[in-house]
């Protein structure tokens, strides 16, 4: 039963979860799906693609006014049917740990209330030595400050190698920022 793009409006009946359709869309793609759900306020309808068996599926939204025409190859269940559904819950929880440690680790890396200027130097320390911020001050290995201006003469604390490394740094990465700039 092919139905023209006109009669999809009328025939939105036929978008039922569990069944299965060869599509054909205005953009001239063509494709198997089932239908996990049809919206009617938004005419967006959500397919699942293919038919092979496996874990990995891909899913598809397709506003139905793209519809060309499309065949009713039979019906099937649910195809998110709880029963038979199998959620790991401990990987997810694991990523959801890992990805909120990630964001926390990322947001510790911006600095509150300093200038672009300012965070484009701490994130150039950062690929050569390990930094963190401590209000406005860059701490770089734990042990030497820069606060702002973040100038080689604003470095204080550490051993006195330590100190000169990270003015030898600091000074090679605003020389750098500089060019940057003058180039563009």
């Amino acid at each position: 039963m092919a139905m023209e793009g006109s009669n999809i409006n009328s025939n939105r009946e036929d978008f039922t979860v569990g069944c299965l359709l060869s599509i054909k869309t205005t953009l001239g793609e063509e494709f198997h799906g089932q239908v996990i759900t049809f919206d009617r306020p938004s005419n967006i309808l959500v397919l699942q693609e293919g038919s092979k068996p496996g874990p990995k599926k891909n899913i598809r939204f397709l506003k139905a006014n793209y519809i060309k025409e499309f065949s009713f190859l039979g019906q099937a269940e649910d195809p998110l049917d709880i029963k038979k559904c199998y959620i790991d819950l401990h990987s997810l929880q694991a990523r959801e740990e890992l990805a909120l440690r990630q964001a926390e680790a990322d947001a510790e890396r911006i600095g509150v209330g300093v200038t672009a200027e300012a965070q484009g130097i701490f994130d150039a320390l950062s690929k050569t030595l390990p930094v963190r911020w401590d209000k406005t001050s860059i701490v770089v290995m734990n042990e030497v400050h820069v606060s702002s201006p973040y100038l080689p003469e604003c470095v204080s604390g550490g051993t006195p190698a330590a100190n000169d490394r990270v003015k030898k740094v600091l000074e090679l990465e605003r020389k750098r920022l500089q060019a940057r700039g003058a180039s563009q």
